[in-house]
């Protein structure tokens, strides 16, 4: 079951029991009480899920910033490594006589 279907199960399931709460035989405070004793653990439930899912992107960003540290290291080591290249390739150059020489 995804999260979707989740959501709109629980939400059915709300809607359906305030219904069934309001058609209820019972006197209207009764009714208004258990309403809001509903409407509080709902409160309760979006107040915790909020809290976990901050908690979970709090997580994910913390990842995201390590991988973006790892992934600038790399490239740092990338670029010392092509100017070393660089460099043993210029130096490899002007070693070598600027002419070849053909059997003079």
């Amino acid at each position: 079951m995804d999260r979707d279907s989740l959501l709109n199960f629980f939400l059915g399931l709300g809607v359906g029991a305030a219904v069934g709460l309001l058609l209820a035989p019972k006197p209207g405070v009764e009714t208004r009480g258990l309403i809001a004793d509903k409407a509080g653990e709902g409160r309760e439930y979006l107040v915790a899920r909020g809290a976990e899912l901050r908690e979970d992107a709090e997580v994910l960003v913390e990842r995201g910033k390590e991988a973006l540290g790892r992934q600038r290291e790399n490239l740092a080591e990338a670029l010392d490594a092509g100017r070393q290249a660089y460099r043993e390739k210029v130096d490899a150059l002007r070693s070598e006589p600027p002419y070849p020489s053909e059997g003079v």
